[in-house]
């Protein structure tokens, strides 16, 4: 008896189809290019008022009208990508920890958009900030700073961190010495930064100190 499709499947295909959007994007992003790089919002007229005629007037606007659509369906593909992989880490929170974390990777490439530039989604926000970083500590290695707020650590986020630092130990102790996906905002940037936790010449597995006020734990 056949089984109905996976959330993992489904995030695949849903990927596959990102590639692809972004794929056409780029491929209407160059004929703009093509066309004295004249973008999205570049004058189609000379300064007498007339049509240039340095340009196809025809094909920009063909290729304006349909990177509008196909960022439109951009971003509620990217909507639906988000919310399975809430399912999905739902699904494998409780069976396989390095899993969850594998997820992570993919959720990261999921908010990344055109040209490689991460786009943080409207509800990112930090769920801890770092106070403390030990020299030589996985942390430092890591390139995690004082001051450094976390918006992901593994598969703990802003949309299923519920105030408990104790979500973050759990990660911390199950991903030793492997790959933990960070997300962090450091100012106006939000950076993807790779931490591997693991016993070194300090205290922890970390080397760092997060806060959650008004509380604090160090692991």
């Amino acid at each position: 008896m056949a089984t109905g499709i996976t959330t993992k499947e489904r995030l695949e295909r849903l990927m596959a189809a990102k590639t692809q959007l972004e794929a056409q994007i780029s491929k209407n992003g160059q004929i703009l290019a093509a066309n004295d790089n004249v973008g999205m919002t570049g004058p189609m007229i000379d300064a007498e008022g007339f049509p240039r005629n340095d340009i196809d007037i025809y094909q920009v606007r063909q290729a304006r009208q349909t990177i509008i659509c196909l960022q439109n369906d951009h971003k509620e593909l990217m909507n639906q990508i988000q919310k399975l992989l809430n399912q999905y880490h739902s699904e494998i929170a409780t069976t396989d920890p390095e899993l969850v974390n594998r997820a992570s990777a993919l959720e990261l490439d999921s908010e990344r958009g055109l040209g490689g530039a991460t786009i943080a989604p409207p509800d990112i926000r930090p769920i801890v900030v770092v106070n403390l970083v030990s020299p030589s500590s996985p942390a430092e290695e890591a390139g995690l700073r004082v001051g450094d707020n976390i918006c992901r650590f593994g598969s703990v986020n802003s949309n299923n961190f519920k105030g408990d630092l104790g979500q973050i130990g759990e990660v911390t102790r199950n991903m030793q010495n492997q790959n933990v996906q960070l997300k962090v905002m450091r100012g106006d940037q939000l950076l993807d930064l790779l931490l591997v936790p693991k016993a070194w010449s300090g205290r922890g597995l970390l080397g760092c100190n997060i806060v959650l006020p008004p509380e604090s734990m160090e692991y």
